[in-house]
């Protein structure tokens, strides 16, 4: 929110016509050099995080060839190594049934999860975390190593350091994904059979919180191509220090230092908007308040907290395994992101873990197009619902959906033969990746970044909705969408992937401002000061995104009790 204020005035010297938003682009590399690269694979999975490493070795183990291509490093980048607790469900030492677990997320949830994901994490947790441990992933802060050791004993490639941008289909399935090198000049074509999308979520690449190279690039390629998304509303609410703001480690270093505990059953309904309602309403505060900001005491005409899941501490996720004082989540560690004086905002641009990405069809994570599948914050699985309910559960839910959604691709894969890219095509993807870098003059990705941030992440537009203020904030989204983003430059292949992110950014802008509209009511973490209530009657319903023969961005309802059609 500090920073807000000065994208806000680049906007502004924008709108008063000071040129210095747009520039002559002269690329640094020589673009008729760039090279090209090929590969074949049955099961392409995208990303290295944990639902991305499970989804590989499950894969592999099924019989299928598998690659795994990341913009980041295996186990280190996207949400994972930030992640410190874990879920395990044991039958035999919890204190409550698997149905009453699953009943009393969907009672925190108001409703909004999908009680089949919900269970089937819980179902798998305990066996993905076994496996966890004998890979030694609970003796390390870093889970590189930890990560490693299935993929070498599998001897399955990884490709690091490469951005996908596409991906292909072709007779009405998938057939394959395009990308470049962040390192080199050169151009990567994969042929799959299927491909599983480990892509993680994103955000507007705020201050004050540890994750910044997300920017849903694998939901936006998907929806490129026809496939249906899901859960734009729902807001993270992830808190940050006011006073500084950028100080990332002071605020979440301390619980980076030690390795990752296992939680218990503990139901929440934490990680709303009810700290972005309370600055709203009374103004920032001026002094620490002693109390992490979910255990605030609610206000007046504020966010609706379901009777039972009043919260006094902490998110500890209950009884957990293996603490040790001053280490994450025990002891006299104070709860990270709470140092000084507690601000909103520091992940805007991101849902709620599970609740957005690829609409699955069934429980596999499987979408509408044959394929492709999801799995962790890539699926909008709704296994948690429209609010954190379970402190531990994304991690779970991420290792046991790349696992289920890996099985089902490598089956998918077993009986096609492998996809041929037609040159057509091939040349149509790579005109588009290289776009920015054969543009004259343009607009550079860091000023409309910066201008996207000043559009979207003040309070009263992302967080405290109303309707003529996201309409507005809209008009300015479609600006940037429809001039700003068909003039991104690029000089080199590091600002090629800022390019490719700032329209990734774009469009998730509009999907949230769209379904922020198109919801007219209150829930969860989506907050309407002008429909302040729950509305069952009319939404009990997610709200899918699809994108329609013309272009046009198209939303349906998809009722809580009812797969897609």
């Amino acid at each position: 929110m500090a920073m807000a204020g000065g994208a806000a005035s680049l906007a502004a010297m924008a709108a008063m016509g000071i040129p210095t938003e747009c520039r002559a682009n002269i690329p640094d590399i020589d673009i008729d050099e760039m090279t090209r690269e090929e590969k074949e694979v049955d099961v392409l999975v995208v990303g290295s995080g944990m639902a991305g490493v499970f989804a590989a070795v499950k894969a592999h183990d099924a019989g299928a060839k598998v690659l795994m291509v990341s913009k980041g490093r295996l186990g280190a980048s996207g949400q994972t190594p930030f992640a410190r607790g874990i879920f395990s469900y044991d039958p035999n030492r919890a204190k409550v049934s698997l149905d009453q677990f699953v009943d009393s997320v969907s009672r925190s949830a108001m409703g909004t999860n999908n009680p089949v994901f919900t269970r089937q994490m819980a179902e798998h947790s305990k066996a993905r975390v076994e496996e966890l441990k004998s890979w030694g992933f609970f003796d390390s802060p870093f889970y590189h190593k930890a990560f490693s050791k299935p993929m070498a004993e599998r001897k399955i490639p990884v490709m690091e350091r490469v951005m996908l941008t596409h991906l292909i289909k072709e007779d009405g399935k998938i057939s394959g994904a395009a990308g470049f090198s962040l390192d080199e000049a050169k151009v990567y074509f994969f042929s799959a059979k299927s491909v599983v999308l480990c892509t993680g979520a994103g955000g507007f690449k705020p201050n004050g919180f540890p994750i910044c190279d997300l920017t849903h690039d694998g939901t936006m390629m998907a929806y490129d191509i026809g496939a249906k998304v899901t859960g734009k509303e729902w807001n993270d609410g992830h808190p940050a220090n006011l006073e500084h703001p950028a100080a990332v480690y002071d605020q979440w270093g301390p619980m980076l230092q030690g390795p990752p505990n296992i939680t218990g059953v503990g139901v929440r309904h934490d990680l709303g908007v009810d700290l972005n309602y309370s600055i709203y309403v009374n103004g920032p505060h001026k002094t620490v308040s002693g109390q992490p900001p979910f255990a605030m005491k609610p206000l007046a005409g504020g966010p609706y907290r379901p009777d039972g899941f009043k919260q006094n501490g902490p998110p500890s996720g209950g009884r957990s395994e293996g603490r040790r004082k001053g280490g994450p989540g025990g002891g006299d560690h104070k709860p990270p992101g709470m140092g000084g004086i507690p601000s909103g905002g520091a992940s805007a641009g991101m849902s709620i873990h599970k609740s957005e990405g690829l609409v699955p069809v069934d429980a596999s994570g499987a979408s509408n197009i044959p394929g492709l599948f999801a799995a962790g914050d890539a699926l909008g699985s709704y296994m948690a619902g429209g609010i954190y309910t379970q402190v531990g559960s994304s991690l779970a839910g991420s290792a046991v959906q790349g696992g289920v959604a890996a099985e089902a691709a490598a089956s998918f894969a077993k009986n096609r033969a492998m996809p041929k890219l037609s040159q057509k095509k091939r040349r149509e993807v790579e005109a588009e990746i290289l776009a920015p870098l054969k543009r004259e003059r343009g607009y550079s990705p860091a000023w409309v970044t910066q201008t996207l941030q000043g559009i979207m992440i003040p309070n009263f537009v992302l967080y405290i909705k109303k309707e003529r203020l996201l309409s507005a904030a809209l008009a300015y989204i479609e600006e940037l969408r429809d001039h700003h983003q068909p003039m991104l430059t690029a000089s080199d292949m590091h600002e090629l992937r800022l390019a490719h992110e700032t329209s990734n950014m774009i469009l998730n802008a509009e999907m949230k401002l769209k379904a922020s509209l198109m919801r007219k009511e209150s829930r969860c973490s989506h907050f309407r000061l002008d429909y302040p209530e729950p509305d069952p009657q009319n939404w009990d319903a997610w709200i899918n995104i699809s994108k329609g023969g013309d272009g046009v961005m198209i939303l349906e309802k998809q009722r809580f009790d009812r797969w897609p059609d």
